[in-house]
């Protein structure tokens, strides 16, 4: 039986929240289409105060952004993008291009082909997200993305020095400094000066995610990454300060990311909340972990291991963290998550930076039907066909024109039909394929 010892906000108030959004966003892509460039600068100038005399960068300006940082934090950096990079590569490796003769003289086969623009969007309202400068430009790289332009809002009056350099370093073609939705709708919709792209990635706040999700169509986008959501799953092995550690750990994104424990062991719930508590005194951002933890944090107490793994999969979280006897019990059975992080010596906060998986991942509940941003959003697998011989596409052609005749389609029946008389050297008329 399932027992919530503490629950967030209702659904009711999340729509309301919602709604207020849509309205906003919608504005904001109407102008900017009307209007380009002008737009962005009066956008730009209202929600950041930042109306430089050009968003994109010159390399000298980016050369400035790395040489403000230290040996250690650009060898960090370069750390940081080498394990992403690896990774990719690997996952790019798994994919193959495929080529078979299904049946004598008849060939089919996909390639996996790059995009040919991205555009990555990396926030930094709150904090410079370095890291979601490595996940979405070193990985559309990897996979062989010709065109790459970044963005990011600038950081106290100023590009963010951090977040330039991994931009460059992970080989973006064109860096900006323009945030929010006037930055994915430049990026979306184009303007005089910036060539639209084919595809959007990257995080960002709710009006972000929003436009994101009012701009698909137009362009393809990674998934509608809604606040950073965690999900620690835990028996009565695991320790307390952990468990809070991690709940507030992600918490601090912003106030209204859920923050949840799920439990066999109500002591451990009671202790966990406890030092929850004991760390928001401590805690330098605990103002917003604090917000995020009263408004969305939940604790939810299960009876058994396989209760709590269809808990998990209803919750369909961003991030879940498991900590108990055998964490492989949920590797093997959980189905909805967009990351584990598995046993009390890994945790959100190494997926997030360093360790080469995505931290772009699906929220919201839609890792019930998606996984995370990796190499092969970036690419299209693309299938084609030939037919080698007379022979193959006579065989082949019987069979089409009467299953296009089946379904009434007598001008894709005579697609099959004039290739009957020519290569099956058969005198059937056009009439026949209404027989």
């Amino acid at each position: 039986m399932i027992r919530i010892l503490k629950s967030g906000r209702s659904a009711e108030a999340k729509a309301t929240d919602a709604s207020a959004v849509r309205g906003t966003v919608e504005s904001v892509l109407i102008d900017v289409e009307a209007r380009g460039d002008v737009a962005l600068r009066e956008l730009s100038e209202k929600f950041d105060r930042w109306s430089p005399p050009s968003f994109r960068l010159s390399q000298d300006e980016i050369d400035v952004c790395i040489g403000a940082l230290s040996c250690r934090q650009l060898d960090d950096i370069k750390f940081a993008q080498a394990q992403i990079r690896r990774f990719a590569e690997i996952q790019k490796a798994a994919l193959k291009d495929v080529e078979v003769e299904t049946l004598p003289g008849v060939v089919l086969g996909h390639r996996n082909i790059p995009m040919n623009s991205v555009g990555c969007y990396v926030p930094g309202g709150k904090y410079p997200l370095v890291a979601s400068a490595h996940m979405g430009i070193v990985t559309a790289k990897v996979a062989g993305v010709k065109r790459v332009i970044a963005m990011t809002p600038p950081f106290q009056g100023k590009p963010a020095p951090a977040v330039i350099a991994a931009m460059a370093l992970a080989g973006a073609d064109e860096i900006y400094v323009l945030g929010g939705i006037q930055a994915v709708a430049a990026m979306a919709i184009g303007t005089e000066t910036i060539a639209p792209v084919d595809f959007l990635v990257g995080p960002g706040n709710a009006y972000v995610a929003e436009a994101k999700r009012q701009l698909f169509g137009r362009v393809g986008i990674d998934l509608l990454a809604g606040p950073t959501e965690t999900l620690v799953i835990a028996d009565g092995t695991a320790d307390a300060e952990l468990c809070a550690t991690d709940l507030l750990g992600q918490a601090e994104h912003g106030p209204n990311s859920p923050a949840i424990l799920l439990t066999t062991s109500e002591q451990l719930a009671t202790q966990t909340m406890d030092e929850v508590e004991r760390l928001l005194g401590i805690l330098p951002t605990a103002s917003i972990a604090k917000q995020a933890w009263a408004d969305f944090g939940q604790v939810i107490v299960c009876d058994t291991d396989e209760e709590m793994v269809s808990e998990a999969d209803r919750i369909a979280s961003e991030h879940v963290q498991v900590m108990t006897r055998d964490p492989d019990y949920f590797l093997h059975r959980m189905t909805n998550y967009g990351a584990l992080f598995l046993g009390p010596r890994t945790n959100v906060a190494y997926g997030d930076k360093v360790i080469g998986t995505n931290h772009t991942l699906p929220t919201l509940g839609t890792a019930r039907f998606t996984g995370g941003l990796w190499v092969g959003k970036f690419l299209k697998t693309c299938t084609y066909q030939k037919v080698l011989t007379d022979e193959a596409s006579v065989m082949i052609g019987e069979y089409c024109s009467r299953l296009c005749v089946l379904e009434g389609f007598l001008g894709h029946a005579e697609q099959a039909n004039v290739r009957l008389r020519r290569y099956g050297a058969r005198n059937i008329p056009y009439a026949e394929a209404a027989e």
